[in-house]
């Protein structure tokens, strides 16, 4: 666990990219292969890098995020204008913070990536995307933020491969 620590100390930015482009595009592959209850690639060699690259992208607006609204709590908490709730409560502030206001916008930009890569506009079911900010996301996030700074990008993306595995299987044929 050294090692994983020193990189993601070394390089948080790049190591987050890394994470982010490995385990939420295994997320959406995942996603595809329990859906359609076979193992094959979903998006050939090109898509499935870009999606690794927009992934990367995605995961330094999250990586920012995630410091930003620990101090945008923080902040609130110092000011009294939030009460000090123990490490529990500020990780449950921070997540739905974060999901509420930040969440749409991610929600929004993934598809967006999503549709330059397949060439088309896709909107369809973005509502439960933007649903998932509530029933997954926020309790998701509330656990991340309890762990050490160094472990949460890593449990992130990791929870993006989850939603992947979750949403493959629930939209089975």
């Amino acid at each position: 666990m050294d090692w994983y620590f020193s990189i993601v100390k070394a390089h948080p930015v790049a190591s987050a990219m890394a994470q982010f482009a490995v385990l939420g595009t295994l997320g959406e592959i995942s996603s595809r292969w329990l859906a359609e209850r076979r193992f094959f690639s979903p998006f050939g060699a090109r898509a499935t890098a870009l999606r690794m690259l927009g992934w990367a992208f995605l995961a330094v607006c999250i990586k920012y995020a995630f410091t930003g609204f620990t101090g945008f709590i923080d902040g609130l908490i110092a000011h009294g204008l939030l009460p000090e709730t123990g490490t529990f409560g500020k990780a449950f502030a921070v997540s739905l913070a974060m999901n509420l206001q930040f969440g749409p916008f991610l929600v929004i930009a993934h598809r967006l990536i999503d549709n330059a890569i397949d060439g088309r506009p896709n909107w369809a079911n973005l509502d439960k995307g933007l649903k998932s900010l509530l029933w997954f996301w926020v309790p998701a996030h509330t656990v991340t933020f309890l762990l050490p700074i160094d472990l949460r990008i890593g449990l992130a993306a990791a929870w993006s491969l989850a939603l992947g595995i979750i949403l493959g299987w629930y939209n089975r044929k």
